[in-house]
């Protein structure tokens, strides 16, 4: 089986860290090296930014294909829309240049899925979408957000439209069939990934001089894209309600776009005091997270929405314990007293008060992180893998089943994208 996966707006093999570079990224490329070894041929297609190849061989059946579609430079996401009825007939160019097609289309993030659907039609093959995140939901847990309605539209319409959809939690799928209308048949939950291997727990010690990191005092971890939606601030806030002053927080993730909010939130350490307890590593390298999570004596994810929450997972599965927010898939992944600690208000002092009780007792974290390294044995890629080219198989019988569903117009759609319309 051949299969496209489609990330139009940011490039799998981009570095972490960035504001608009997390765990889809970690998703796409992974979900493909796992299903390259499994046997699938794989093609992931992303928007050229840069003097790099338009083919890059990734691993044995997995390649690369970078497509022309506005400047060779990055664009912000808020404007890739313009971008993508390019990105859509340079890749059915690059489909016909090759002379085969592909089985399944799967497309990750609305903007991806506004293009994909496009040339899953042409190709007559089944459309698959994940999300990664929702407009709708994101607009609703955080009062300041301001998701645009043109993509909560188009959300609307693909999820609607779709062969199937991937959900990474039963959370997602609820809100897909409360907010979108999606269909209970068409969605299918599977938990996103960790490569278990390479996030394992290391010797503490060592990795905290490793970092520079004081061996002594307790050792606080926040990682992610550095924007306001990850509750950093909620972090701070508690921090400051601490009874001790001996700890220091690592936080992990942003670029330089995100200068203006890394400023914002110096100061408020500063204010509050904790300018020497804060450090801002900046983004690092995939492959070296694992030094960090296992740095740490807890990791922290006050997130105001998670759709699956892969920075708790990665942690548990280096031994460390997760005080995180009580929302989206991190309900499905953080077990409550027993991995960690699940925060139902979005509030400092209740996380103030779950890092106390794990930074003043050892023999508690010493059990959660037991619990939390076995506890991830579920998701595994390779498990990973299977579930989603399942849902591949029964995707594709289905499609050859029955006729594809009309209603929005279904070639009008096809035409109006490689147009340049539906703005």
């Amino acid at each position: 089986m051949r299969i496209a996966q489609v990330s139009a707006h940011t490039s799998p093999l981009a570095p972490l860290g960035g504001r608009e570079t997390g765990g889809m990224n970690v998703y796409v490329l992974e979900l493909s090296r796992e299903l390259a070894r499994l046997g699938y041929e794989v093609d992931i297609f992303t928007r050229r930014d840069g003097d790099l190849p338009r083919v890059e061989r990734v691993a044995p059946n997995l390649r690369l294909v970078r497509l022309d579609a506005g400047p060779p430079e990055p664009v912000e996401k808020e404007e890739i829309v313009a971008c993508l009825p390019d990105f859509a007939r340079d890749m059915r160019r690059f489909t016909h240049s090759e002379g085969r097609g592909y089985d399944v289309i799967h497309s990750h993030y609305w903007q991806s899925a506004w293009a994909a659907r496009a040339i899953a039609r042409h190709l007559r093959v089944p459309h698959v979408v994940m999300f990664h995140t929702l407009g709708e939901v994101k607009n609703r847990a955080r009062i300041s957000e301001h998701e645009p309605a043109r993509r909560i539209r188009h959300e609307r319409a693909i999820a609607r439209r779709a062969t199937a959809i991937i959900t990474a939690s039963s959370h997602e799928r609820q809100l897909l069939a409360r907010y979108y209308g999606a269909r209970e048949a068409q969605m299918h939950t599977i938990p996103c990934g960790v490569d278990i291997n390479l996030f394992r727990p290391h010797d503490q010690r060592s990795c905290r001089r490793q970092l520079g990191v004081d061996p002594s005092g307790p050792v606080l971890l926040w990682v992610g894209r550095l924007e306001k939606l990850k509750g950093v601030d909620i972090l701070i806030q508690a921090l400051a309600e601490l009874d001790r002053r001996d700890f220091t927080l690592l936080v992990v993730g942003g670029d330089e776009r995100a200068a203006d909010l890394k400023a914002e939130l110096q100061a408020q350490a500063a204010e509050a005091g904790l300018a020497a307890n804060v450090r801002f590593v900046g983004a690092v390298p995939h492959d070296e997270l694992p030094v960090y999570y296992s740095a740490a004596d807890v990791c922290v994810v006050p997130s105001y929405y998670e759709s699956f929450g892969l920075v708790a997972v990665e942690a548990m599965a280096c031994g460390t314990p997760v005080v995180a927010s009580r929302v989206g898939g991190l309900v499905s992944t953080v077990i409550d007293g027993v991995t960690g600690y699940l925060i139902p208000w979005r509030c400092p002092g209740p996380f103030a008060e779950k890092l106390e009780v794990l930074l003043h007792n050892p023999e508690l974290r010493a059990n959660f992180s037991a619990a939390a390294r076995r506890s991830v044995e579920r998701f595994r890629w390779e498990s990973v893998a299977l579930r989603v080219g399942a849902v591949y198989d029964q995707a594709l019988a289905d499609y050859r089943a029955r006729e594809v569903e009309g209603g929005f117009g279904a070639e009008v759609y096809e035409a109006a994208v490689l147009a340049g319309g539906l703005r």
